[in-house]
């Protein structure tokens, strides 16, 4: 999956006007050149729109040409999860010289938000540490330190080690630039096939510009990531593979189908807990087709 498009910078410039109100700490406004886009600032949202934004030391980030996919994820995330998530990554950009991909507020926050429903519905979730990703990257093991005691200070839930791990690595591939590679061309073209198994199978047709359809790419994209740097994914396993497999046969066979195909490319075996992701996420796409069926 190619990266989404968006533009950051830290402090506006020429800001004029607050529009309209996405949460108490994020809205939509115009710049002076007339440009749209997203501001974070603290209060930034609660006057009533739309209004003159007289301090420009209130925002805190920008985002310019934001993508259909994270302007889903802003609706969609609670605002308590957005805004710790842009605590957690203002607090890394400093510490790492603002070399994060400014996008990492919406991916981490996507990541909270998901591990927190995963412990609180599953309590004994199984998540593996990595000694050698500390190791190897120390600094961006420190402040998933910090941000666990972050999340841990302003949600009140202890979220297992292993989340040390998911978070470092979220800090680590947020530096790195985005390049198409033959491994990505190779990506795409997986999911590609992934998305006409889906279609073919489930007997739905799937709109490529809806919000569930680029969240399962970004699934799809990291799950990819993970299976070829030998990356082991540990999670509600055996109890919740069970659970969606009475519910949804259908979409267990096809993900079945999806491992077979992964592994044929790889030459990896999917392990259950990577099936459990993928059978969510295709069950969502899925489940949107069905309703959107309906409301025609």
């Amino acid at each position: 999956m190619r990266a989404q498009r968006v533009f950051f910078i830290g402090k506006a410039e020429k800001l004029v006007k607050i529009i309209k109100k996405i949460n108490n700490n994020v809205a939509e406004a115009v710049d002076g050149n007339g440009n749209h886009l997203i501001a974070f600032g603290k209060g930034i949202g609660f006057p009533k729109t739309p209004y003159e934004l007289t301090d420009l030391n209130e925002i805190t980030m920008t985002f310019y040409k934001l993508s259909e996919y994270f302007e889903g994820l802003l609706k969609e995330i609670p605002e308590e999860i957005l805004n710790l998530s842009a605590e957690i990554v203002s607090m890394a950009q400093e510490e790492l010289n603002g070399q994060l991909n400014p996008t990492l507020v919406f991916s981490l926050a996507d990541h909270i938000q998901f591990s927190i429903q995963r412990l609180t519905t599953y309590k004994n979730v199984r998540m593996t540490y990595s000694y050698e990703i500390a190791q190897m990257y120390p600094k961006e093991s420190l402040l998933a330190e910090k941000a666990i005691k972050m999340i841990q200070n302003q949600t009140h839930i202890v979220l297992p080690k292993g989340e040390l791990t998911s978070i470092t690595m979220h800090f680590v591939n947020s530096q790195s630039e985005y390049k198409i590679s033959q491994e990505e061309v190779l990506i795409e073209e997986i999911i590609q096939q992934t998305t006409n198994l889906i279609e073919q199978d489930l007997h739905i047709i799937i709109d490529r510009n809806e919000f569930n359809y680029n969240r399962f790419c970004m699934h799809m994209f990291y799950y990819l990531k993970r299976m070829r740097s030998g990356e082991e994914l540990i999670g509600p396993g055996m109890e919740m593979l069970d659970s969606i497999k009475k519910q949804h046969q259908e979409i267990y066979q096809l993900a079945q189908k999806v491992g077979a195909l992964i592994a044929q490319v790889y030459g990896i075996e999917s392990n259950e807990d990577e099936l459990v992701y993928l059978m969510i996420h295709m069950n969502r796409l899925y489940e949107k087709n069905v309703r959107s069926k309906k409301n025609d």
